[in-house]
């Protein structure tokens, strides 16, 4: 019994710790295959990878734990991004590397209010409305906000990507290192986790996505909780779509559209649950490490990269098989195996 309450407390509410040990175990096998592979410049490198799909992951995972699935964010990041570029560009807002955030961050914030109002008219899924206003955002960019690259941004945004807390070099020579944006994205984790574990929104959340009939009768305000959740998604996509930006270098209007499936995958992977209810920040940044250490696995090891679409869309099955909890025409010791390794349907 003390060794089943162990395993139990290492495996994690979300399953965090079996993505930390897959993680290890895959870096580990990689290594021996490439044993360059192993090093700080590796870490750095699939950090740095990280830092949008991770902003990205954070929105999705409030609305999932919310019982939604949001396809739209990545729409909302480039339409965010792009557009503040836009207004830099055009010598309508001040080039100020702080200023462009906000102002990014705020176009997010408004897409997703406006994702909310949708949802909200008619009781709408927010699979469906997303889908549509995936769709809208991004016609709406090209037609007038704009469809050319844009390459003339402030020194300040440029560079900004290449301030360092830790340098080092891969085995080629090439410069790698631990960036400045490790902060403030940690920072916004610590944020947001904090959020969902100790105040009565964060709560709100969990108990809209166990049953929002439940909630509403336990005095949670579900309208106001919703509209929350939609303006902070869209924060947070749009904060990634000027993170983007700034890694890049440049605004490019075609650029994020189409990574979605990256995204929810990493999120279900972290041990959110698609029914809603359930989810961590801890599991949804493993996720994020894990899908981005697979696709870089992929290419130290000169995989095509037509795999990578592959590899996600498997792990992204095994990820919502394992909480459905159930495979067909396995034998009863198979499906036992795998039910010590099924999520749990528990509030975090």
């Amino acid at each position: 019994m003390k060794a089943r309450n162990v395993l139990a407390r290492m495996r994690g509410r979300n399953n965090e710790g079996i993505v930390a040990l897959t993680i290890v175990v895959l870096a580990l096998v990689v290594g021996v295959l490439n044993p360059g592979f192993l090093s700080w410049a590796t870490v750095f490198n699939i950090l740095r990878n990280s830092y949008v799909p991770v902003l990205f992951a954070l929105g999705v995972l409030l609305v999932l734990v919310m019982g939604g699935i949001d396809v739209s964010f990545d729409a909302v990041g480039i339409f965010a991004g792009y557009a503040s570029s836009v207004l830099v560009a055009g010598g309508h807002l001040p080039g100020h590397l702080w200023l462009m955030f906000v102002v990014s961050t705020l176009i997010g914030a408004g897409l997703g209010a406006f994702n909310a109002l949708v949802v909200s008219f008619g009781n709408l899924s927010v699979l469906i409305v997303t889908l549509a206003t995936r769709g809208i955002f991004a016609g709406i960019m090209l037609a007038f906000v704009g469809s050319a690259f844009i390459s003339n941004l402030p020194e300040s945004l440029q560079s900004f990507n290449m301030d360092y807390l830790v340098r080092t070099h891969t085995a080629t020579g090439q410069l790698a290192g631990l960036q400045m944006l490790v902060v403030p994205v940690g920072i916004v984790c610590l944020l947001v986790a904090l959020g969902l574990r100790f105040t009565v929104i964060g709560r709100g959340i969990y108990a809209i996505g166990g049953s929002e009939d439940a909630a509403r009768r336990a005095g949670f305000p579900v309208g106001m909780i919703k509209t929350i959740v939609f303006c902070i998604a869209g924060a947070l996509a749009g904060t990634a779509g000027m993170v983007h930006v700034s890694l890049i270098g440049f605004a490019n209007p075609q650029d994020l559209v189409g990574d979605e499936l990256i995204v929810i995958a990493a999120v279900v992977l972290g041990g959110a649950s698609i029914f809603g209810g359930r989810g961590s920040v801890t599991g949804t940044v493993l996720g994020v490490l894990l899908i981005e250490l697979i696709q870089y696995s992929l290419i130290i090891l000169g995989v095509q990269s037509s795999w990578d679409d592959a590899a996600i869309g498997i792990l992204l099955f095994i990820g919502i098989v394992l909480q459905v909890g159930y495979f067909p025409g396995t034998s009863g010791l198979v499906k036992l195996f795998f039910k010590g390794f099924t999520m749990r349907r528990v509030r975090s």
